[in-house]
């Protein structure tokens, strides 16, 4: 059963990696949701995708130069026109305690393959185990080696390798990396891919499926699951591929 993800919330309709984003996700039957994580100046894990506020605030500057508290003061909904009011950036924190008592699992994308975050994965993984969601939770980077790390320090959580570009000898790789699942790219992957995935008991995830020809054709291979801005959209196409 392919299961479905909301990327950053469900980012298609609500601000991208806010609350309101994650509880929409929640309300239109997500299986789980993603999100993207970073460190500010003062050393708080906050929840955002780009390395600076500029595209989806109404600030400007660099994450990792900013405090927790200045970053709060920015509105995350600035670019909607009023219509979710003000949103703040979430912690890492605030979303994991929402989170706890839902069914819904997680998929944290460490965003340090730009900027080398020290401490953001020890940090992380100590907040995925202070709310009991280990097995729910999916540890995600195009930062290999941070993937590597987080498997020795913590053992017990998933991790798979995001990438844009087929990778040579995939099975080989993943076995020197101890990976659990592969995150591609959505037009790199294959049913033969998938298959060969599956077989030696590896998750294929793609990104970022938003059109339904591309969902049905996903749904079709079984891959494990997709990351998708619109997951109601997902779950009708989902519902209505044979």
């Amino acid at each position: 059963m392919t299961l479905i993800f909301a990327h950053r919330g469900a980012a298609g309709t609500h601000p991208e990696n806010t609350m309101v984003a994650f509880r929409e996700a929640e309300r239109v039957g997500a299986d789980g949701i993603e999100l993207d994580v970073q460190l500010t100046k003062d050393g708080e894990i906050v929840v955002i995708h780009d390395e600076t506020v500029d595209r989806t605030t109404d600030g400007s500057g660099w994450v990792h130069d900013m405090t927790y508290r200045d970053l709060r003061k920015l509105n995350a909904a600035a670019k909607w026109g009023g219509r979710y009011g003000h949103c703040p950036i979430p912690h890492l924190e605030e979303v994991l305690a929402w989170l706890e008592p839902t069914k819904l699992f997680i998929n944290i994308e460490l965003k340090n393959n730009r900027i080398p975050y020290e401490m953001l994965e020890q940090k992380t993984i100590a907040l995925v185990r202070r709310y009991g969601l280990e097995k729910r939770t999916i540890f995600s980077s195009f930062n290999h080696n941070s993937m590597r790390f987080c498997r020795t320090v913590a053992p017990e959580i998933e991790t798979a390798l995001l990438y844009m570009e087929p990778l040579h000898d995939p099975w080989t790789y993943v076995k020197v990396m101890k990976a659990d699942g592969l995150h591609p790219y959505y037009r790199t992957v294959t049913a033969t891919f998938v298959a060969n995935a599956q077989r030696r008991g590896l998750a294929v995830r793609p990104f970022t499926i938003n059109k339904p020809e591309a969902m049905k054709t996903m749904f079709a291979y079984g891959v494990d699951a997709i990351f998708t801005d619109h997951p109601r959209r997902a779950k009708e196409w989902k519902e209505k591929t044979p």
